[in-house]
């Protein structure tokens, strides 16, 4: 027959129980714990880069490449065709003002000089015998009407002899008639006599003034080929540095052919090229930033090309500080266009971490953890980052590239 437990052994085993159950809910939690633990993201000290949140200037910019150039570059070109004789100044060498730097072979253009000077000559001398013979000419006619006047006068006189001879009865009315008749013959080859003497002058201007242009124009030849020769002495019209000389002795040279080039390296340009992808960004008087190393020198965009090679548009750039000790001939660097200015806003610096998103998460650390954050991404420079909310100044940021981290909330950071 059962019996009945005692209430002593039913609180017993009730206190056996939560005992047990107790226990198996500790060892739960843990283990819990203990995976919680051991999933959770770490990161050395070392392994990543911060920036301090501040408050300042941040400028929005494109870039663009760059190279130095002399903004001061002579191009000296042959005068003539010539060959080069000697040279005189290598390339690197300094040349003051007047300085020779090559020499050229004249000889077949000075002896062109010498040509167009006998012809100059001949010409001349061509218009005086022109003016002597059209003077002859002149006077003959001249000489010719004053002939024909004379017998005007003559037959004008037989005329009023005929009428009086008919009056008085010893003549005949066509003994008048022919006299008048001769009269008029001879008055009308006066009248063309005259018409002619009027041609033959404008005849004798044109004439000679087709010559005398037609040696002006010799003679304008002549002094630019007197011109030509002079230039032809190849020398420095201001003091620099020899960049580059053609040292082709001997080599044929022909007039337009470049000969030397001569630099002022105490002043320099940039000159930038930029994908033509923001042409409609690029205009004249922006800002511009050139950076070498860790310098940055500001200049101002002019001078922009209005034709596009390859998707390329070209520029110049009018430098602040125009004779900086870095700066070097043909020097590559880097440009950044600036398209827009901002003041006072949040920003922190430029670092892998900013992929360029309007929106993206950043890891801000403290208290030995980094953690996640989602941010609204404002303008960006090659040195900073427009962040527009949910950071504060002073905030720590990691702004190394965490893309390893993409699903971690918290990283716990380790020295």
């Amino acid at each position: 027959m059962d019996m009945a437990l005692s209430a002593q052994v039913i609180a017993k085993r009730k206190r056996k129980t939560l005992l047990i159950a107790g226990t198996l809910m500790l060892l739960l939690l843990l283990a819990i714990w203990s995976l919680r633990t051991s999933l959770q993201s770490s990161i050395k000290q070392s392994a990543f880069t911060t920036a301090v949140v501040e408050k300042g200037d941040i400028e929005n910019t494109i870039t663009a490449s760059g190279e130095i150039l002399p903004e001061f570059e002579e191009t000296i070109t042959s005068p003539i065709n010539a060959s080069i004789q000697k040279v005189i100044l290598d390339a690197g060498s300094r040349v003051k003002a007047g300085q020779s730097v090559l020499t050229l072979d004249k000889s077949t253009s000075q002896t062109e000089y010498t040509k167009l000077k006998f012809q100059l000559e001949s010409k001349r001398n061509d218009i005086k015998k022109l003016r002597l013979q059209l003077d002859k000419s002149f006077y003959d006619i001249q000489s010719n009407n004053d002939i024909k006047q004379l017998r005007i006068n003559s037959l004008d006189a037989d005329v009023e002899n005929a009428k009086r001879l008919f009056k008085a009865g010893g003549g005949t009315k066509e003994d008048v008639s022919q006299a008048e008749l001769n009269l008029k013959v001879a008055q009308l080859e006066k009248r063309q006599l005259e018409n002619e003497i009027k041609s033959k002058q404008q005849t004798m201007q044109t004439e000679m003034k087709e010559a005398e242009i037609a040696a002006s124009i010799q003679e304008n030849d002549l002094n630019e080929l007197g011109r030509k020769l002079q230039l032809a002495n190849i020398v420095s019209s201001r003091g620099g540095v020899v960049t580059w000389v053609n040292e082709n002795i001997g080599a044929s040279i022909r007039e337009g052919d470049a000969l030397a080039r001569i630099a002022d390296l105490g002043s320099f340009k940039v000159h930038g090229s930029l994908s033509d992808n923001y042409l409609d960004q690029l205009h004249n008087d922006m800002t511009a930033i050139i950076r070498i190393n860790d310098t940055q020198i500001r200049g101002t965009v002019i001078n922009i090309q209005p034709s596009v090679h390859n998707g390329i548009v070209s520029f110049d750039i009018q430098l602040n500080e125009r004779n900086n000790k870095l700066f070097r001939p043909n020097m590559k660097v880097d440009v950044f266009l600036v398209t827009s200015t901002h003041s006072n806003v949040l920003r922190v610096a430029n670092g892998p971490a900013f992929k360029g998103s309007p929106t993206q998460d950043i890891f801000i650390v403290g208290n030995g953890k980094a953690r996640r954050r989602t941010v609204h991404i404002g303008m960006m420079s090659f040195d900073y980052v427009e962040i527009k909310d949910n950071v504060r100044p002073g905030d720590l940021i990691i702004t190394s590239d965490m893309s390893e981290y993409k699903n971690s909330q918290e990283i716990i950071i380790t020295n």
